[in-house]
């Protein structure tokens, strides 16, 4: 799939809007980076655990009874971590400084969350088609 350069251009805007932001990924529900905005060799492992701290947060809605989860924030000494559904295949994860407007952050993430399912979505669909 070489949707690699859109979603590359979806982190960029999204970074101009959110300045606070330290980095950001997204990945497919398997955990394989497919594009990614941040300089920390750990991105990998990074899209590893969000999928899975995304999946447990589905879990636990879900047994709240609070229907389908669609993101999660964990906030930490040195900032955020906050992971957005990106359409049924995909996870964005995102690093933000302590001081970030976290509602932004949530309006933002999630407008780049559904942009980016979108894209991933239109090439699975061309995929289909050839």
């Amino acid at each position: 799939m070489a949707v690699e350069p859109d979603v590359l251009d979806e982190l960029a805007r999204l970074r101009a809007r959110v300045p606070q932001l330290t980095g950001a990924l997204a990945a497919d529900t398997g955990g394989r980076v497919l594009a990614r905005d941040t300089t920390d060799e750990g991105a990998q492992r990074l899209a590893a655990l969000t999928v899975d701290a995304l999946l447990a947060a589905l879990r636990l809605a879900d047994a709240a009874g609070q229907g389908r989860a669609e993101e999660l924030l964990v906030r930490g000494e040195g900032g955020y971590v906050a992971a957005y559904a990106a359409g049924p295949t995909a996870v964005l994860t995102l690093l933000a400084e302590p001081r970030v407007n976290v509602g932004r952050l949530h309006l933002e993430g999630r407008r780049a969350g559904a942009r980016i399912g979108e894209l991933l979505d239109g090439a699975l669909e061309r995929l289909e088609d050839t």
